[in-house]
């Protein structure tokens, strides 16, 4: 038998210490799970899981992107998005929410008639496998969503706190782009940012199996917000001071391709556009580009992290499942233009001259014709850079392409 080679048994052992740790969290849940019966199960020793994965936490996140990236056949939970969700199909009354047909287990597309339909579909998938009677408890692969003690710092909460508002503004998007003429006109920034609210909320119980109500109750609330009149007005104080961007004509060299989160195409850079370096302490500024651009730019977000084993880890997370609800309810023509991309190694920030990024980084640029022609950097730079060059002011007055109105 051919010998492993040193990469293949780290492969290897990686691999164990994933299953046993998935079998560990399913059965025990995150918070009484140990490292120690994680390398038991694993016929490893403890210093072998930690050479593999930093800390417990680490492990976890590890399991869960595992399993919503594992391929069409993979389970995909949503542990800590806040909310509860059970693979497979999702709740049925009297056949009025049926969504287990083969288009949908394909992935495809249902049409939906309304904002208030899109919403209720979206609600519906979130809401997949909530428990249906009061009482009612999660087990098996439940316990996988498990939310407390994962929160357990302030950096990690501020991360996750982040992450909801850049979904927030992905579920905006899509509702912009499908919205028919008789949907209320404008951005849906703030009533996506409701749904969200009202969605997660049960998950913030440090016990999701209590409290949660209907969930048939959820949804149609949902759905009821795509008619309430919402005043979506953008006035964030900070942005009549932001120094505008600095022009220059540096040539633009991206590292190679990288992969869209919500589509998983490649991205290569090489459209002209906004591209916006954002840390998970600032990721709320991705709304500030996609207000200020023009509507035929296009924005790329690009993450980066001083922790890629947490929360690194955490952004693809959510943003996978984030895109596995808005992929099952839009047509791909709705699905947001905006781009996401995580920067695990820094490649990206270091082209675009930012070799010390971390959670707090913002910095922007605008590309035309291979060259990065603005720069902009500190609070109010993706914003600065999405609206160079720009004869009138974005603050107050934004179409929802994102053009000047």
């Amino acid at each position: 038998m051919a010998r492993l080679t040193r990469a293949q048994q780290q492969e290897r052992t990686r691999a164990a210490v994933l299953a046993a740790a998935r079998r560990e969290f399913t059965e025990r849940g995150y918070a009484a799970a140990k490292v120690d019966g994680i390398a038991e199960r694993a016929e490893l020793t403890r210093g072998a899981v930690y050479s593999n994965f930093p800390s417990k936490r680490a492990l976890y996140l590890a399991v869960l992107v595992d399993m919503v990236e594992g391929g069409p056949k993979a389970e995909l939970p949503t542990a800590v998005r806040g909310g509860a969700v059970e693979p497979g199909a999702a709740h049925e009354r009297g056949g009025t929410h049926r969504r287990g047909n083969a288009a949908d287990r394909s992935g495809a597309a249902e049409a939906v008639p309304s904002i208030a339909g899109a919403l209720g579909a979206f609600a519906r998938i979130r809401l997949e496998g909530m428990p249906l009677a009061e009482g009612s408890v999660f087990s098996g692969q439940g316990q996988l969503r498990e939310t407390a003690g994962v929160l357990d710092d302030e950096p990690f909460r501020t991360a996750f706190g982040q992450l909801t508002h850049l979904e927030a503004l992905l579920l905006a998007l899509a509702l912009e782009a499908h919205a028919p003429a008789h949907a209320p006109a404008g951005r849906q920034v703030r009533r996506a940012q409701l749904v969200l609210r009202l969605l997660d909320g049960p998950g913030a119980a440090a016990d999701p199996a209590l409290g949660l109500g209907d969930p048939f109750d959820i949804v149609q609330a949902c759905a009821h917000l795509g008619a309430l009149p919402l005043d979506d007005a953008w006035n964030p104080p900070h942005l009549p001071y932001v120094p505008p961007a600095q022009t220059c004509g540096h040539p633009w060299t991206p590292p190679g391709q990288s992969r869209d989160l919500i589509t998983g195409l490649p991205v290569s850079f090489a459209e002209d556009g906004v591209i916006a370096l954002l840390g998970t302490n600032r990721l709320k500024s991705a709304e500030e580009a996609v207000r200020a651009a023009r509507s035929r730019d296009r924005v790329t977000v690009v993450v980066t992290t001083s922790d890629p084993a947490e929360t690194g880890r955490l952004v693809r997370l959510r943003a996978g499942d984030v895109a596995r609800c808005l992929r099952r309810v839009f047509a791909p023509d709705a699905l947001p233009r905006l781009r996401l991309v995580l920067d695990e190694h820094g490649l990206l920030a270091s082209a675009l001259g930012v070799p010390d990024a971390d959670d707090a980084t913002e910095y922007a640029v605008r590309v035309r014709q291979g060259a990065i022609v603005a720069r902009a950097k500190g609070r109010g730079a993706a914003h600065a850079a999405a609206s160079s060059g720009l004869m009138t002011s974005h603050v107050s007055h934004t179409t929802p392409d994102g053009a000047a109105s």
